[in-house]
């Protein structure tokens, strides 16, 4: 891979985590309210950035999507959408924000091991190195912010959350890893808004209640601009990053980006006057983006190949030089 496409790889990555870093704090802000439920904020994320998706994909050459390709996106909008927003928010619901929060930092170390698996990924030194500096900075970034004590949430099942936030991960993880080749076939609007379509369609049933008895009227216009950055720009243009960061990267590599945003949250944070920077963050910066520099290092599937390649050229010319 050429440097420009490599560069073009990160900054979609880096794109997509900062505006879902900052989703995190907005989402609080609006729900703090009480009109808006989680499940309605991830039911308005989804027919959004559906919406927007099918408006786009007007305006671009129609792609013709045969049907054994739909199953497919059916399968990856489970995994990166549905499964994975939905069992995230009832996971938080049932633990802590500080749990669920560590528990995120799994993502890069699962979608290495499952890159292993499926793709044939090596494990190297490096990049373990890499993504263990990683989850230590954004536990820094977790720990070492002023958060205030917070009671159990009502009705808490710490354990179920707990698994709920890992099988979350366990989901994305997949979703990066098992369709890393299949994104390549169409545009991203094109695979988009067919991934969006039958999320809203899985999730609409269990929320439709929520989006009758909601008081509209009632939100505050702060709110509503707060909205339309998280439909916006942490879910239409987020995702169109990922794709294309995902085309672009190894798998490994775009899971390190996760650790970008607790970075953003917490920027954010000190920006409100809610928390301060500090030593603690500034070496929290350096751990994530040296332990991304360390993973984007290493050496891939393709590096271990060449390499292999090279040795056995080099080993079938001595005998012939020593002949001549």
């Amino acid at each position: 891979m050429n440097t420009e496409k490599s560069w073009k790889g990160h900054g979609a990555m880096l794109g997509a985590n900062v505006m879902w870093g900052l989703m995190s704090p907005l989402a609080k802000l609006v729900m703090a309210g009480g009109i808006m439920v989680p499940l309605l904020v991830t039911d308005l994320r989804i027919c959004g950035a559906m919406v927007l998706f099918w408006l786009f994909s007007f305006f671009q050459r129609r792609e013709r999507v045969p049907l054994r390709d739909h199953a497919k996106l059916f399968a990856a909008s489970l995994l990166a959408i549905v499964f994975n927003q939905g069992s995230f928010i009832f996971g938080v619901g049932l633990t802590s924000p500080v749990d669920a929060s560590i528990i995120t930092t799994s993502m890069p170390l699962l979608a290495m091991i499952l890159a292993a698996i499926f793709l044939g990924e090596p494990i190297t030194s490096r990049k373990v190195l890499g993504i263990i500096a990683g989850a230590a900075g954004a536990l820094l970034l977790i720990f070492g912010g002023s958060h205030p004590v917070e009671a159990a949430p009502r009705g808490s099942n710490f354990i179920l959350g707990d698994l709920l936030v890992l099988f979350a991960q366990l989901c994305y993880a997949l979703y990066i890893v098992l369709f890393k080749n299949f994104v390549n076939r169409y545009s991203p609007v094109t695979i988009m808004k067919w991934m969006f379509t039958y999320s809203f369609i899985c999730v609409l049933p269990f929320s439709l209640h929520n989006v009758v008895e909601t008081e509209w009227s009632a939100l505050p216009l702060r709110d509503i601009g707060a909205l339309f950055f998280i439909v916006v720009g942490s879910t239409f243009l987020s995702y169109i990053l990922v794709i294309v960061g995902q085309r672009l990267l190894r798998p490994t590599v775009a899971g390190m980006y996760n650790y970008v945003q607790p970075l953003v949250a917490s920027i954010v944070a000190v920006c409100w006057g809610m928390d301060t920077f500090n030593l603690t963050k500034i070496l929290s910066v350096v751990l994530i983006f040296g332990g991304v520099y360390l993973v984007t290092s290493s050496r891939s599937r393709a590096d271990v190949e060449a390499a292999a390649a090279a040795a056995a050229g080099a080993q079938a010319e001595t005998p012939a030089a020593r002949q001549e």
